[in-house]
């Protein structure tokens, strides 16, 4: 077995010690006297520790073990914890981060950690030295009496060659060790930690025998427990050390095995065995409870255990690529079944689309993940660019549950950067200015996530000093984004979208945090893209609200479809407020443009043909206009269109390389008659 089989594994794994290192550390920052915190972190650091090792990756090893030895002096009570002694660790997480980075993008994981690795030894100094505590532990495991575990040994099978190999082994210098091994329970690949300890036990010396055999461990045919016979000159604290770096290792015990005495117990032993064969025929019903009793735990603990498996995402990827082709041919089915209108055939199509409608939600629910994973890496950035700006700041991160399909997940990470680092920098004053306005020192930011109908929302909310719109107004005018006179007529809500305008900034200088000229526009247009919109409330003084709406899922979307001329066009329905047949006398016209009242509103209308240059008699004119009524934020628009088709499940699919940057088009599909409709993007027809 190779190595590289592992290598995704211990990607996965790292990058969770990692989040656990630096959750718990955040709590520790907030509770620098609960040793309990320190433990978690310690554990998460040394499993990444012996990760590191077995696999090879030595600079990952040296610095997480550095990092070890502060931590066990905190635990120990022999550093205190302070904000200083913090800021280190956590500068050592971020190499740890770079480096893990570095492998997953197929890099050799070398990285130079000597500064950060002077830094953790600089708080070690005046310390009980790592080596110190490790002989003090040594010496108290040497005073030990042996145990007794080789009186009850699991190698009770060890045939005359094997005890003439450990007893000539012992005549040479050589010690005999019994290995005690145990997994954790929650260990995913049971086989894999057994060989990397067999990896570790070959490097050192020689095994005579497991117990189970080699064959049952390769086969996962054990508990969690495994026993080992070793041949070797290594003292018994380093094969524990090296073992114990292995993840997933919860226990190891590393004891002297007396061949000579062994010999003599397996006598004793043969003997008091036909004693106790002898009491168990006399007592047949105790034995039978007896026997139960641990059959029962191990089921209990067998439940107890999360069915669960790691399934790569390219995986999921092609699975979806499959459904979509199948969800194009149930379209294609059901086109042809109504056609022919057979009975059968119509009865076998509509159990098929059911059949597929819950294919497509579990295929879906798989491809869902919680947007824990983007949230997850804001807590340690606030506080950095809270310390950086010398503010004071109360993060809160509320919904982190909330689940989004993973292609969303991965593009929103950098809008939302970019919208947090906005709301420290811009939004949230120093304390000095809190305290004069009268707010509390410490300013709240809140990130919070949940799900409406077929949408996710992810809001950003600070109680800061709001958006000054005459400062908006002034350098969009300056920038000749708007003119003073168009200014006048504007909403609240209109300005302020003016700071998402593309170069845009108010900020009276540049800093590292933002203020770069960049603006908003680029989280815009990221939003945009994945079919979401953005939306901004600000009181001045009070401070703001930046919404972001996102789809649940952008390979599968429901549409309208509509006809203009001889195509088909797709409208998604999570854009369409509803349908309406407006008479030709209605149409009012304002502003050179033409409009309708809807619901007390005045509404523009948007004619289809003319966007996309549809040909048409420009001669046929009906009296009727069919009308998609859409919205985008506040605003709305009317989609004109010749008429209503239905509703239908498509699949979206790219336009390809060719048609890049295609205006209001978002994608294509395949219908079921074969032909292909473009995907209106209202987002953009809406002005």
């Amino acid at each position: 077995m190779e190595m590289n089989q592992y290598l995704e594994v211990f990607i996965d794994e790292s990058k969770e010690h990692l989040q656990t290192m630096n959750d718990q550390l955040l709590e520790l920052e907030k509770n620098p006297t609960e040793l309990s915190i320190v433990q978690e972190i310690f554990r998460a650091a040394h499993t990444l520790k012996g990760m590191s090792a077995t696999m090879g990756f030595e600079d990952l090893a040296d610095l997480t073990h550095k990092m070890e030895n502060v931590l066990d002096a905190v635990r120990n009570e022999q550093i205190q914890v302070d904000s200083n002694m913090l800021d280190i660790v956590f500068e050592a997480v971020e190499y740890l981060e770079e480096i893990i980075f570095d492998i997953a993008d197929g890099g050799d994981g070398k990285k130079d950690v000597q500064d950060v690795v002077a830094k953790l030894q600089q708080i070690e100094k005046g310390e009980m030295p790592l080596e110190v505590q490790q002989n003090e532990v040594a010496a108290t495991y040497e005073a030990a009496p042996v145990s007794e575990v080789d009186a009850d040994s699991p190698f009770q099978n060890l045939d005359e060659f094997e005890l003439t190999v450990l007893q000539e082994s012992k005549d040479r210098n050589f010690q005999n060790f019994h290995v005690h091994v145990r997994l954790r329970e929650d260990c995913l690949l049971k086989a894999a930690r057994v060989y990397m300890v067999f990896e570790i036990l070959e490097q050192v010396g020689e095994v005579i025998k497991s117990n189970p055999s080699v064959e049952d461990l390769e086969e996962e045919k054990f508990e969690y427990d495994f026993d080992v016979l070793l041949v070797t000159k290594e003292a018994k604290e380093d094969i524990s050390a090296r073992i114990m770096k292995v993840s997933e290792i919860e226990n190891v015990e590393v004891n002297p095995f007396l061949v000579n005495q062994f010999i003599e117990s397996k006598k004793k032993l043969r003997k008091d065995d036909a004693e106790e064969q002898e009491s168990k025929q006399e007592k047949p019903e105790k034995a039978a409870e007896n026997e139960k009793a641990p059959k029962a735990q191990k089921e209990s603990k067998k439940k107890s255990v999360s069915k669960t498996i790691r399934v790569n995402i390219d995986r999921l990827d092609v699975l979806m690529n499959l459904f979509e082709e199948l969800v194009i041919d149930r379209g294609r089915l059901e086109q042809i079944s109504y056609e022919l209108n057979h009975n059968d055939l119509k009865e076998t199509v509509e159990r098929m689309s059911r059949i597929s409608s819950d294919l497509q939600n579990i295929i879906l629910t798989m491809r869902m993940v919680p947007i824990e994973q983007v949230f997850n890496r804001f807590p340690r950035m606030v506080r950095q660019l809270a310390r950086d700006l010398n503010k004071k700041v109360d993060f809160q991160v509320i919904g982190q549950e909330t689940e989004l399909d993973r292609t969303v997940i991965d593009e929103i990470g950098d809008p939302l950067v970019h919208l947090i680092r906005n709301a420290l920098d811009h939004g949230i004053e120093i304390p000095e200015e809190r305290v004069k306005k009268g707010k509390p020192e410490q300013g709240t930011l809140k990130l919070k996530a949940y799900h409406s109908g077929n949408h996710v929302y992810v809001e950003i909310e600070d109680d800061g000093q709001g958006i000054n719109k005459e400062k908006v107004i002034n350098k969009a005018v300056q920038n000749g984004v708007i003119t003073r006179e168009q200014s006048e007529s504007m909403t609240d809500q209109q300005i302020y979208e003016l700071i998402m305008a593309s170069g845009f900034s108010t900020a009276d200088k540049i800093s590292d945090v933002s203020g770069r000229g960049v603006g908003l526009d680029v989280v815009k247009n990221t939003i945009e893209s994945l079919g979401g919109s953005i939306t901004i409330e600000s009181k001045p003084g009070e401070g703001s609200l930046f919404s972001i709406q996102l789809p649940l899922t952008l390979s599968i979307i429901s549409v309208m479809l509509v006809e203009i001329a001889n195509e088909r066009y797709a409208i998604p329905l999570s854009s369409i407020i509803e349908t309406a047949i407006v008479k030709k006398e209605d149409i009012m016209h304002a502003h050179n443009k033409q409009v309708i009242d809807f619901r007390g509103k005045v509404v523009p209308l948007v004619h289809l043909k003319e966007v996309f240059e549809v040909p048409h008699d420009e001669s046929e004119q009906d009296d009727l206009y069919s009308i998609v009524i859409v919205r985008k934020g506040e605003k709305m628009a009317g989609m004109v269109v010749d008429s209503f088709i239905g509703q239908q499940e498509i699949v979206l699919k790219s336009l390809g390389n060719y048609l890049t940057n295609v205006f209001a088009i978002s994608g294509a599909t395949i219908l079921g008659n074969g032909e292909v409709a473009l995907i209106v993007d209202t987002n953009a027809l809406i002005k």
